[in-house]
């Protein structure tokens, strides 16, 4: 991990790269595989909603490092870190439920997540390549209403979350490749 974290704007957006290119694919393949288990709340698919923010945990762990080495914003970081550990619980106790207990957990941490996401986008402004998160984390937001909505309708159905997270990782694709040409012209 310690390769991800860097002192000066350049190395701090090449991590930031780095990271973004690794939650695509993370979200890419997440949702795949939910998609594939969507059609019961099995422990394959339990599993994997608990998964997913314990991963979105290891890489605010992670930018918060980046963060830190220099001189960042990390406040947003730690409320996300904050947010989907509570959540991955939160899950794993919903998915005893079903899943309308499963997509209103979700959907309260689509929302509060997409709100920390849209915060510290703007706060990264500067470094290029933000845009993406900051519609990312509106979008998010928006998502999250609508999954706690659908969490009371008969056709309640897990394959939303699988969409929305592949959505979500290519927005962190785009911001990657926004990256690496805002460091081509610095």
């Amino acid at each position: 991990m310690n390769a991800l974290v860097g002192t000066t704007p350049t190395s701090v957006s090449a991590a930031l790269r780095k990271l973004y290119f690794l939650r695509f694919a993370f979200a890419a393949a997440w949702a795949a595989l939910l998609f594939a288990t969507a059609g019961t709340l099995g422990p394959l698919s339990a599993a994997l909603l608990v998964a997913y923010p314990l991963f979105d945990v290891a890489c605010a762990v992670v930018d918060v490092r980046s963060a830190n080495a220099n001189g960042g914003p990390v406040r947003g970081l730690y409320v996300n870190i904050a947010l989907s550990t509570l959540t991955a619980v939160g899950l794993a106790g919903a998915a005893t439920s079903g899943i309308p207990a499963v997509l209103r957990v979700w959907g309260v941490w689509a929302v509060t997540a997409g709100l920390v996401q849209l915060l510290v986008g703007a706060a990264r402004r500067r470094l290029g390549g933000q845009w993406a998160m900051i519609t990312s984390g509106a979008v998010s937001t928006l998502a999250g209403a609508s999954f706690f909505a659908q969490a009371g309708k008969d056709d309640a159905a897990l394959s939303s979350l699988a969409g929305y997270a592949f959505l979500g990782g290519v927005f962190f694709l785009v911001s990657a490749l926004r990256l690496r040409r805002a460091d081509r012209g610095a």
